[in-house]
């Protein structure tokens, strides 16, 4: 298949999904053309059947701001055209599903029919989607895609609800490679953590939404009882916060923030313990790399997370903000090592269930599926 994946390039969790279904439909051997306005973090253009189609937005001063959707769609139509795709498939509905709308019209226009896919992965729709500003517009992109996905149950529930939408919604979750997490080399503790201490990873953009600050106080639970160091991975308006109150609360030696790094398998690789207290999250990417490295997770129930990480297997949810019981959960997996190797064993389980090789085929069914059925309506104008 000839695969038109359109995305953000940027490190968040939409971004690395889509860049590593690319990366993984390419190895399959289809050709997978990313739409984008610049290199996604992820992505080797130099490996075979990946080809990447950057999105160019003149700045004109009549324009305020400048019309990326615009330029997107008739980059669609462009890539569509020319490198004769099968079928596009857009991640986040804003404005990429739009955009793929008014692509898609156009096409049709020139006797050209390309089935569109829309996978929702999360704040597209709990955050962006909500904005009365945006709203009509979510729905109807949403409404006219030829297949819609999401990322849990929880968010598909989610937007049915909220936008009262009768458009068929497939779950398929996000994935992960875990042989990206089969190598140990260079996983060597003691470059992170001082003998005897117990290794606390926290990786996200730093949104108040993901309670950073919940991540310190936990921390501090767990560092008042037993040796431990926590590091933090990532960046974004939360960061200088953070790092201050760990400050204030005595504990700036053992908490290292090492920013945005390509290095996150090899930091979890080290980790005894991953912490993602969030106010939400559709999935939880960061907790299923991290259980991919046999590193038990401490989270919120919150949103798709229980989907994630199973409570009692994987680790353990809380609720949203009850910091108490993040702390005691944490110290009951740390300070007894049968328990914590159980957890782990728990983790990499729990890991294999959404593991690449087993979501692929589902993806690569759906493209085929969408492209017969638009072959067999043919072009409506």
């Amino acid at each position: 298949m000839n695969i038109g994946i359109v995305c953000y390039p940027t490190y968040g969790g939409s971004g690395v999904v889509a860049t590593e279904l690319g990366n993984a439909l390419a190895k399959e051997g289809h050709k997978v053309h990313f739409i984008t306005y610049s290199q996604p973090v992820r992505l080797d253009i130099l490996e075979e059947n990946i080809y990447y189609h950057e999105v160019n937005v003149e700045d004109y001063p009549l324009f305020h701001y400048q019309p990326y959707e615009l330029a997107l769609a008739s980059k669609m139509v462009d890539t569509v055209k020319n490198e004769k795709l099968d079928i596009l498939h857009v991640h986040y509905a804003i404005p990429h599903a739009f955009a793929a709308y008014m692509a898609k019209k156009i096409l049709i226009d020139a006797g050209i029919n390309v089935p569109v896919i829309t996978t929702l992965h999360g704040t597209d729709i709990t955050l962006v989607g909500k904005n009365p500003s945006y709203k009509p517009a979510v729905k109807f992109s949403i409404q006219h895609s030829d297949y819609v996905t999401s990322v849990s149950e929880h968010l598909k529930e989610e937007t049915i609800e909220f936008f009262d939408c009768s458009t068929p919604i497939e779950v398929i979750p996000n994935f992960i490679d875990l042989k990206l997490y089969q190598n140990r080399k260079n996983c060597e503790k003691a470059r992170l953590a001082e003998e005897g201490q117990m290794l606390i990873t926290h990786i996200s953009n730093f949104r108040k939404v993901k309670r950073v600050h919940d991540v310190v106080r936990i921390f501090k639970g767990i560092h008042d009882q037993i040796p431990a160091r926590l590091v933090l991975v990532g960046d974004g308006p939360e960061r200088s916060k953070t790092i201050d109150e760990a400050r204030e609360l005595g504990l700036g030696r053992d908490v290292i923030y090492l920013g945005k790094t390509k290095e996150v398998e090899r930091v979890l690789c080290m980790s005894d313990l991953f912490l993602l207290p969030s106010e939400t999250e559709s999935f939880g990417l960061a907790a299923l790399e991290a259980m991919a490295a046999k590193v038990p997770v401490i989270s919120s129930n919150t949103g798709g997370l229980p989907e994630v990480n199973i409570d009692g297997k994987s680790g353990y949810t809380s609720s949203v903000g009850d910091v108490e019981s993040m702390i005691a959960n944490s110290l009951s997996v740390l300070t007894d090592k049968n328990e914590h190797q159980k957890f782990k064993q728990g983790a990499y389980e729990v890991a294999q269930t959404f593991d690449i090789q087993k979501i692929l085929p589902r993806y690569e069914e759906l493209y085929e599926r969408a492209m017969r059925e638009s072959s067999s309506k043919g072009v409506q104008t």
